[in-house]
């Protein structure tokens, strides 16, 4: 919540007391993937469809967000493919690993609005590169909100807002 002023969303004041069960839908709009992902002891497959019962998961679904993710091709080296364990947040897998699992479980839950923190830091140039052609692909419906300290990987944003000395 604001010190100051108003977050408006559609003109709609969001912490208004009055607009609480439209704080709560806005915020079921929106997947974050951070620099830092959050990640079970459990399986890669659960992983990235996060928050569901393993009754309720699309298979196909967790493939597809994964090739996109550009991490389909390293979980089918395991000999349990999406059944492998990864284990306390993610510690079978490197940092890049993490992030594009990160990815694919915000492609996967098909949200309205996707949050990029620093979402590719981790990875090399060509996954970047790859993982970008990817997001640059999603439904023009999806806002993208991406914060990135390479330029580069901003550019076919249609708008770029730098943040320097605060301002």
């Amino acid at each position: 919540e604001p010190n100051s002023g108003k977050l408006l969303v559609d003109g709609i004041d969001i912490f208004n007391k009055k607009n609480f069960q439209f704080l709560l839908s806005w915020r079921s709009s929106i997947a974050n993937v951070s620099q830092s992902i959050y990640l079970s002891d459990n399986t890669i497959y659960e992983n990235i469809a996060f928050g569901l019962n393993l009754k309720d998961i699309n298979t196909d679904l967790v493939k597809e967000c994964a090739r996109q993710a550009n991490i389909a091709e390293h979980i089918e080296k395991y000999p349990l493919n999406y059944r492998t364990i990864i284990g306390e947040r993610g510690i079978k897998l490197s940092g890049g690993q993490r992030q594009r699992l990160g990815i694919a479980r915000a492609l996967y839950h098909k949200k309205n609005i996707l949050f990029l923190d620093e979402a590719t830091s981790a990875l090399d140039t060509k996954t970047e590169s790859k993982i970008m052609k990817t997001i640059n692909q999603l439904d023009e419906k999806i806002t993208i909100v991406m914060i990135a300290h390479r330029l580069s990987t901003l550019d076919n944003f249609d708008r770029i807002i730098k943040v320097e000395n605060g301002k």
